[in-house]
């Protein structure tokens, strides 16, 4: 088989790419950066800019499916701008490889887009899988909406189309969990706000072994790429520090202090979302790292 891909130098990226290598498939990859085109052995790259709609059309020569990986990280400070390009990177991006689909010739017959937890509201009582219909009217919520938007317009194209909920990943290589680790390292770690609000997470491996299930697979529609235990930021915390074999005595940390220190960004660390991966079990999906105890200790040695 052979997949196109896009954010394939990024973290869930970068471990789907190792994956499909290994079982030997053929990756396309595109890059904004024409110095980062390298052609390997099954593994080969090619250009596009979104902003100034650009794009090599030969990264569709007989690409099978799409992974759409692509978009500006959340976890920078969000400025006016900043806010247009968070949306921007995921919507332009997705347009720009419709239209590509559309007038070039191609055999593109799925495509998987990444997605996130943030389209759920917050709720204290409120357990959500892939039948719930409550959407968050929030910034980040109406960021995810527009995302899912832009992926399933390649219906149009009479593709499949696949979106990945992805929750918090887990894993040594990047990524949140490092800095929850770092300040219980240098024992001045403590919960956020009541630490009663649940945090839907998956571990790096699990999420890369979800979307080779579904390419291989050709599963279509809404998927919540999470663990099915998911975690209270208190429990994460305190299993963080068990791990690492560190005292907790320090109170834990009130909104309003961090939302001084990152603005409005501070509600990532506030978010109470409890979500269960209902579709994965369903289709038979086997999760190597189910619990945050399972996770930690492959994650922290």
């Amino acid at each position: 088989m052979k997949v196109l891909i896009t954010g394939a130098t990024g973290l869930i990226g970068k471990e789907l790419v190792s994956l499909l290598l290994e079982n030997n498939h053929i990756v396309h990859y595109l890059t904004t950066s024409p110095q980062k085109i390298q052609n390997k052995t099954n593994y080969y790259g090619f250009y596009w800019n979104p902003q100034e709609g650009k794009i090599d059309d030969n990264c569709l020569d007989g690409v099978d499916t799409i992974v759409h990986l692509a978009g500006a990280s959340i976890s920078q400070r969000w400025t006016n701008a900043y806010k247009q390009e968070l949306i921007e990177s995921r919507v332009l991006s997705a347009n720009l490889l419709f239209n590509l689909i559309k007038k070039a010739p191609n055999q593109v017959k799925h495509f998987i887009s990444a997605s996130g937890t943030a389209i759920y509201p917050d709720s204290y009582s409120k357990i959500y899988d892939e039948t719930s219909t409550e959407i968050d009217t929030t910034f980040l919520g109406n960021v995810v909406i527009k995302w899912e938007e832009s992926a399933d317009q390649f219906k149009l194209l009479n593709l499949k189309v696949t979106k990945l909920r992805t929750g918090v990943v887990f894993s040594e290589k990047g990524g949140a969990l490092l800095e929850m680790i770092k300040p219980i390292k240098m024992y001045v770690g403590s919960g956020f706000g009541s630490g009663k609000q649940m945090q839907s997470w998956i571990h790096l491996t699990d999420v890369a072994n979800l979307y080779y299930f579904v390419i291989q697979n050709q599963t279509e529609g809404i998927i919540n790429a999470v663990s099915p235990n998911p975690i209270s930021n208190q429990e994460l915390t305190k299993a963080i520090a068990k791990q690492l074999k560190k005292p907790l005595f320090l109170p834990n940390v009130p909104q309003f202090v961090m939302k001084l220190i990152l603005g409005e960004m501070h509600i990532l660390l506030f978010n109470n979302k409890n979500i269960l991966p209902k579709r994965a079990q369903e289709l038979g999906f086997k999760f190597q790292f189910p619990t945050v105890k399972e996770a930690l200790e492959n994650i922290i040695k």
